[in-house]
């Protein structure tokens, strides 16, 4: 019978790895931390890899592979990987992958994730073609995981011509709707095992300098001119009202099913639905992260909703590796590999 000794858990030193190697550890697996050179500390610290590779550059990751293949390691997927790696080079990886690698390209380009959520049935807000049909206050977003880095808002073409003069080269943006509401996101865990759904928690980010600047007087920040900036900083936990939850696993389930249309065995594992909530509560849903987003980072001991549901700790790192242990334990590891 295969035991979970015989596999190691890997990821890169970056987003959630700190989750993903303790959840990891917690279930009973040795685990690999790939680092850049100088970045080791925080994995050092809290004592969660068992090894670490220094690296100059994550694209380097590649040239690790045979070895990693040796050791057996199964690499999860993050922010950071998706970023650095690219979607387009993730049929590349031929080390065990927890999840469908496919997917990722869906949210790394905003069309074709619009296609899959909307065939989902997500209220979402309305996209222009083009700057010329800018009618309303609208947030200029770029291509790929970068954590909200370069987004600005434009009320009109002239707004948007303006602030694009500050982002040369990035020439694939979408022009969306700025819904004003509550924004909330949402972290899914789907296991292909049990074929269920799960919800692990919610969170807000924390935007620089978005958050910030209503801290100062609307005279001050015109006089001061300041550009708004929606850089993600950090992460806030949040707990919804119950009456809503059943909307939120509806939109979920539906998500998932949708993914099978696309690719392989569409989506499973974590996933996070990034939505505004308006004074309706209506959620509009702008976007999917289809791994495990940093919002999860505030629940390395459990969410209330985890505690409802596990009677021990369960953050998503460690219920990535519950979901391979369970995978191993019961000779279906093949199952949640993509």
């Amino acid at each position: 019978m295969p035991s979970i000794k015989d596999y190691k858990i890997a990821t890169l030193g970056s987003h959630s790895a700190l989750q993903i190697l303790k959840g990891a550890k917690d279930e009973g697996f040795e685990t690999i931390c790939i680092c850049m050179k100088g970045k080791t500390k925080p994995y050092e610290s809290y004592k969660v890899a068992d090894r670490i590779i220094e690296i100059d550059k994550f694209d380097e990751f590649f040239t690790l592979q045979d070895e990693l293949i040796k050791e057996k390691a199964i690499i999860i997927p993050h922010g950071s990987f998706v970023s650095y790696i690219g979607p387009k080079r993730m049929n590349d990886v031929k080390v065990m992958h927890y999840g469908t690698k496919g997917i990722l390209e869906f949210e790394s380009d905003r069309e074709k994730e619009r296609e899959w959520l909307l065939d989902a049935g997500c209220r979402m807000p309305r996209i222009f073609d083009k700057p010329e049909d800018i009618d309303v206050p609208v947030i200029v977003k770029f291509h790929g995981a970068n954590g909200g880095k370069g987004y600005f808002v434009a009320n009109s073409p002239e707004d948007f011509y303006e602030g694009i003069k500050h982002y040369p080269g990035n020439e694939k943006y979408v022009l969306q709707e700025y819904i004003v509401g509550v924004p909330m996101y949402t972290h899914y865990f789907y296991s292909p095992l049990t074929e269920e759904l799960e919800i692990m928690s919610f969170d807000k980010r924390y935007e620089s300098n978005a958050d910030s600047i209503g801290r100062i007087s609307a005279q001050d920040q015109l006089d001061a001119k300041i550009k708004t900036s929606y850089t993600i900083t950090g992460n806030m936990p949040l707990v919804i009202r119950e009456s809503m939850l059943p909307d939120v696993f509806e939109m979920g389930e539906n998500v998932v099913k949708a993914s099978r249309k696309l690719v392989g065995k569409g989506l499973y594992g974590p996933f996070c639905l990034e939505a505004i909530v308006d004074p309706n509560l209506n959620f509009y849903v702008f976007e999917i992260s289809a791994r495990i987003v940093a919002g999860t980072n505030p629940f390395v001991h459990g969410s209330p909703y985890t505690w409802l549901r596990y009677d021990e700790p369960m953050s998503t790192g460690r219920r990535i590796a519950r979901d391979i242990k369970m995978a191993i334990e019961q000779d279906r590891l093949a199952e949640v590999l993509g």
